[in-house]
């Protein structure tokens, strides 16, 4: 279970890199597409000028294309995501694997004289990157990274006989892949009709279960929040055909994400996607108005003596929570000292989720649900397409849900959330700087000899170890960390959004 944990691990910080791109392109598609739509321009006259909707349409086109090529993009990331070294030669290797693998499904569509030429949605094909192949998705773009990953680290360091030397090591990784991603898109062309037929089925399920399933969707996803298995969770809704399939501009869109963007680049949609509502809008609800309540409650029962510390804390990760929808500096300020109070937040999260799917508020996200994304996605799309009007008397609904049931708890279950500890239990702020940081993270992993590998996400650092037993999970609350676990050879450390900074600096010390 433990080795499992850490693969997984592993696979979802991959992710983080292909999704760290989303929300530029997605402010690019976003301002492009709502300032070329027909209807804004004829109520705002200045947009009416060649120059300006040159700009837009330029603007539209070049967010769109990240969100056309997102298989690409999952490709490359999980390859360099997941390689320990030599990161360049695996993402190269991943662009040929994705190509070869296509263009190995293109030949046997020939040869099988089920090639279509045209209404290609209708047979289940997709033109990528101008090659005609089935319809795998990111799907496809997984599988080739993930295949170029093991190839890297199975081939990575072969040494061939002294006449092939010059095709040793780094070099032999793109010509193993490419071999071995002809067998993958010749077993695609026969295995993949039936997995997507599979993945269609599952999709009609979660459409059938309705608002209860809604429900259960918000609850799962926030509790693989504290094991950072989150992501691994909601992107077959987001990417693949889990999470719904429609027609926009004549092409099939698969995955509620793909299709709200596909949808955010015509002007012809007055309302977008019901999907939106179920597995994205809940987290506004929850991210920009639920939390606070939370932080407030939290607040207000700290004790006296404590109450300017806790406002700091708790004011920076609300607003964060807020403004970005990154909410795990806030959450884990009570996961661990208060795990009844997690619970519940597991509770409201399902409940922020149903309430949006009944309202069928259709305000989307890039990354994550915070002011930033509900003005582009929401307020700017107008309420007909989004019906954003009614997020606010749900956020009111949410943030006295969360404030008094956390009050109330807090009070009743004398909690210790922050500012209630008693003195032995508190930590001394200590300022220290970056280099003095990153040394005692590498003391509290274990030491250089027990790390095997440091990566993060948007939030935690994220390390592999060669011995657990040797990390002092307790040492990291003195260097900033707002919470820390360790599952199998896998260690997590939640530092917030200046994360990347701090793996920067602890690379550097390594030497990495």
């Amino acid at each position: 279970m433990s080795t499992l944990f850490s693969g997984a691990q592993n696979l979802g910080k991959s992710f983080m890199l292909p999704i760290a791109v989303l929300p530029a392109a997605g402010m690019l598609l976003g301002f492009g597409g709502v300032f070329t739509n027909p209807v804004t321009i004829s109520t705002y006259a200045f947009l009416d000028n060649n120059v300006v909707q040159a700009i837009f349409t330029v603007m539209k086109l070049c967010g769109s294309v990240v969100f056309d090529n997102l298989a690409l993009l999952f490709s490359v990331g999980i390859a360099v995501g997941l390689a320990r070294s030599d990161k360049g030669t695996a993402g190269l290797a991943a662009v040929l694997c994705f190509l070869v693998m296509n263009k190995a499904i293109n030949a046997s569509l020939l040869l099988t004289g089920t090639l279509a030429t045209d209404n290609l949605a209708a047979a289940g094909q997709a033109s990528v990157l101008g090659i005609t192949t089935l319809q795998t998705g990111v799907m496809g773009g997984i599988m080739s990274g993930l295949l170029t990953s093991w190839v890297h680290a199975r081939y990575g360091k072969t040494e061939l006989p002294t006449l092939l030397a010059f095709f040793s090591g780094s070099r032999f990784v793109p010509i193993v892949t490419s071999f071995f991603a002809i067998f993958l898109g010749v077993a695609l062309f026969w295995l993949w009709p039936p997995i997507q037929a599979g993945i269609s089925h599952m999709g009609g399920l979660v459409e059938k279960t309705g608002y209860v399933g809604t429900l259960f969707y918000g609850m799962i996803l926030k509790c693989l929040i504290p094991l950072g298995l989150h992501h691994l969770f909601y992107l077959p809704f987001w990417l693949t055909s889990v999470g719904g399939e429609a027609v926009v501009n004549g092409h099939v869109v698969e995955g509620t994400q793909k299709i709200f963007f596909a949808q955010l680049a015509d002007p012809t949609v007055t309302q977008y996607y019901i999907g939106v509502s179920r597995f994205m809008a809940g987290r506004f609800a929850d991210f920009m108005f639920g939390l606070p309540g939370a932080a407030l409650a939290i607040y207000q029962c700290a004790k006296p003596e404590n109450k300017k510390k806790v406002a700091s804390l708790m004011l920076s990760a609300a607003l964060t929570a807020f403004v970005t929808g990154i909410t795990e500096p806030l959450e884990f300020a009570f996961m661990f000292c208060a795990p009844l109070l997690y619970v519940v937040h597991i509770v409201l999260t399902g409940v922020a989720f149903m309430c949006t799917h009944i309202l069928e508020i259709t305000v989307g996200q890039t990354f994550s649900g915070g002011l930033v994304d509900f003005l582009l996605f929401g307020v700017l799309q107008g309420n007909a397409k989004t019906n954003w009007l009614l997020m606010l008397p749900l956020g009111v609904m949410m943030f006295c849900l969360y404030y008094f049931s956390f009050r109330f708890l807090i009070q009743w279950r004398q909690l210790k959330t922050p500012g209630r500890e008693d003195q032995s239990e508190e930590t001394p702020e200590v300022a220290i700087s970056g280099s003095e940081r990153a040394a005692g993270i590498v003391e509290a992993l274990g030491g250089r000899a027990n790390i095997v590998d440091v990566d993060c996400c948007a939030t935690r650092l994220r390390v592999t170890v060669n011995a657990p037993e040797q990390v002092k999970i307790d040492d990291f609350k003195a260097l900033g960390s707002r919470g820390a676990f360790i599952r199998g050879q896998g260690v997590q450390v939640v530092y917030g959004p200046h994360v990347t900074l701090i793996k920067n600096e602890v690379e550097e010390l390594l030497g990495l």
